[in-house]
């Protein structure tokens, strides 16, 4: 059956537009106000092309759903108003036509304004000396929400929506303007994905998904009425809130303009109206706290990809504007993240008490060649609820602090705008790096004392975890068993600030004033003990960094996403500076050293872990020997401690995976973690890597050249 009524099947009743100009100008008198206005199409001609305009593609605010690495299954969406698009096609039939008898039951005969409800308004206005009735037309309305959706400012939302016989004459000429421009189904189509039905559903979809937990295109009549009932007055007419006698009296009603327009039969409306109203509520998941059942564990993966968002020129100006766009723009992103190797990254991490300690223990995965982040875990549970989280350990936090455990929505794991955490000698990757780049060989010999007092660095004197690192050392046996003394020496001869540069090159950020004043363009080359890891990083950076090198030295920003797509299933792209456009999900990478120099770094940190080099000799042992085996491939990468082991690393890599872990009480960094924990990363990251990449072939590392090895 045809939308349109029964009676009006086959005719056409065209209005001359001096009718409808007629109708604007009763319109003026049922509004006293218009009166003095002055009000008249040269006052208004401007605004109504530029608004105009603007209605012609005007398409409302829709939510955006984060999807699982299967690009299907929803973990959770991001809304201020909760809509999805649909096509009228995709709706049934019974909604067009409640809405139509609900609203404007002469949709199909007015050209936007309707002259018979101006009338009548202008009586009705007239008798009780205000405005008791107004003459809305579905067009009228739909210009009315369609100028709210693309406003840009609180001014231009209110001068939408405010109740004055200005806006009303306004809207009429807009809305016989749009009418000239779009069909009545185009109409109808925005119309039900614009209409406010309550509970914060906006749109036919939203609400057939929170009222009766179906699709639009499945809605019966009863169900369609309901809904259709709720435009005019969502809390008034609610069914779920309510004893639901005013929302079936209003259902009713709506029924009854069904039967009058010729949409059902006489018997169908009665049938229909002593049926209860049935309503199946879902309540949609909001933001990353709201991620379901088996993805909880998810949130903090989650939480990364909004900081990372908010970070992205192309989704606006700034962190707000980007927010809005992602709140709003009906964007379908697909998480990067690897279930398997999150599984592994979940089950590995751990300290003493597990999320019941103060000691946060996380782990970050990252792709070599793509910048990938494929997992991330911590010893926490990501919620908002801290009822339940003790004090914080940081007795200058106050006894209201909560403590970040076992509840905590903090970017414990990187991304966001915590410091981080000193991450000792996993540093010293960065003037060896630098070094090797600068053409100094591998086999490079620096007699090491057990304490070196630096001429450079202002008589600092730096000494050696032990005194077993005393003697000459190359990068292999420095590397293999951290030895301070040789690594302040290294950095002495390529410029501290080169390892300084590098570092930001392979994505690490400076976050606290001590660490932004140290690497200063006219500091960093003072900065001695930056290769000994006093600076602040997160697992996130560490793990993207040393992931360049497991590449030849290919830099890839960390991405959280496989794709980013529009709300109409084109790619999400953005303008380079230089004029080139991408897609904001590639991978965006470049070289930061040479391959050759990677490559040599690379056999280098195959010392520490118990691997053997292609080239050179560790010297007989090394800080985390077990981790070779535990892998059972080849694998490269450092351990790191500070000060009193208040905080202990390991970042490791593979050819296909690259792990940063981390242990440490991010409430109060004096809070030591002590010698016995400083296992709990090195296990962390080996077990992951192993579990991760079971079943997945072995690949070795290319040997560094003769040229490098020296």
């Amino acid at each position: 059956m045809s939308n349109r009524p029964l009676a009006a099947a086959g005719r056409s009743l065209p209005l001359l537009r001096a009718g409808l100009i007629a109708a604007i100008v009763v319109a003026a008198a049922a509004y006293p106000l218009a009166a003095y206005t002055g009000i008249g199409a040269k006052a208004t001609a401007h605004a109504m092309e530029q608004k105009t305009n603007i209605l012609r593609t005007a398409l409302p605010a829709e939510t955006s759903y984060l999807y699982a690495p299967d690009g299907k299954s929803i973990l959770t969406m991001f809304y201020e108003e909760y809509r999805q698009y649909t096509k009228l096609s995709d709706m049934s039939p019974n909604i067009q036509q409640a809405i139509v008898a609900a609203e404007d039951n002469r949709f199909y005969q007015h050209h936007g304004v309707d002259p018979k409800g101006v009338a009548r308004a202008f009586v009705a206005n007239a008798r009780s000396s205000g405005v008791s009735q107004g003459a809305s037309t579905l067009t009228m309305q739909y210009v009315r929400m369609a100028l709210r959706d693309s406003a840009k400012t609180p001014k231009e939302v209110q001068e939408a929506t405010q109740q004055t016989s200005l806006r009303k004459v306004k809207e009429m000429r807009m809305a016989l303007d749009v009418e000239k421009e779009l069909t009545k189904d185009e109409i109808l189509e925005r119309y039900l994905n614009s209409a406010y039905f309550g509970h914060r559903a906006y749109g036919i979809y939203a609400a057939s998904q929170i009222f009766f937990s179906k699709t639009p295109a499945t809605l019966t009549p009863v169900e369609a009425a309901t809904l259709a009932g709720l435009v005019k007055s969502p809390s008034e007419y609610d069914p779920i809130s309510s004893d639901q006698k005013d929302a079936t009296g209003r259902r009713n009603y709506v029924l009854d303009r069904m039967a009058q327009l010729g949409y059902m039969s006489p018997d169908a409306v009665a049938a229909a109206k002593t049926e209860p109203i049935r309503t199946k509520v879902t309540n949609p998941p909001n933001d990353c706290a709201s991620i379901p059942g088996k993805y909880t564990t998810w949130g903090f993966y989650c939480d990364y990809v909004k900081n990372w968002w908010s970070a992205q020129p192309a989704f606006g100006e700034n962190r707000l504007e980007r927010m809005d766009k992602l709140r709003r723009g009906g964007y379908r992103i697909v998480l990067a993240l690897d279930p398997k190797i999150q599984a592994a990254a979940e089950n590995n991490v751990g300290a003493k008490d597990s999320v019941g300690s103060p000691f946060a223990n996380g782990i970050v995965v990252a792709e070599p060649g793509t910048g990938r982040i494929k997992a991330m875990a911590v010893n926490r549970n990501y919620s908002l609820d801290l009822s339940e989280n003790g004090p914080s350990s940081n007795p200058e936090a106050g006894p209201n602090v909560k403590a970040n455990y076992p509840n905590t929505v903090a970017p414990l794991l990187g991304g966001g705008s915590l410091p981080g955490y000193q991450a000792g000698s996993t540093f010293k990757m960065f003037p060896m790096l630098a070094a090797l780049d600068a053409g100094m060989p591998l086999s490079t010999v620096i007699d090491s004392p057990y304490r070196y007092q630096s001429a450079i660095y202002d008589g600092w004197a730096p000494s050696n975890a032990s005194g077993a690192m005393t003697g000459r050392q190359t990068m292999w046996s420095g590397f293999g068993k951290s030895v301070n003394t040789f690594f302040v020496q290294l950095e002495e001869r390529v410029g501290a600030d080169k390892g300084v540069r590098l570092a930001e090159q392979l994505g690490l950020r400076w976050r606290t004033d001590v660490d932004r004043d140290h690497a200063a363009p006219d500091r960093a080359n003072k900065w001695g003990a930056f290769t000994l890891g006093v600076s602040d990083a997160t697992p996130l950076e560490m793990a993207n960094a040393y992931a360049a090198v497991a590449a030849d030295g290919r830099y890839c920003e960390a991405m959280p996403v496989m794709s980013i797509t529009n709300r109409d299933g084109t790619p999400t792209t953005y303008r380079t500076t230089s004029g080139i456009e991408r897609e904001v999900a590639k991978p965006r990478c470049r070289q930061v050293v040479s391959a050759d120099a990677a490559r040599a770094a690379t056999d280098a940190a195959r010392c520490p872990t118990g691997d053997t080099p292609a080239k050179g000799s560790c010297g007989g042992w090394s800080t985390a020997d077990s981790v070779r085996g535990t892998v059972g491939r080849p694998v490269a990468g450092k351990t790191g401690t500070t000060d009193s082991t208040r905080s202990a690393w390991f970042v490791a890599y593979t050819p296909e995976l690259a792990a940063a872990s981390f242990i440490a009480d991010p409430d109060n960094p004096f809070n030591a973690v002590g010698d016995g924990q400083s296992q709990v990363p090195v296990e962390a990251v080996a077990q992951t890597l192993r579990d991760g990449l079971k079943g997945t072939g072995t690949r070795e590392f290319t040997p560094p050249s003769d040229r490098i090895v020296g």
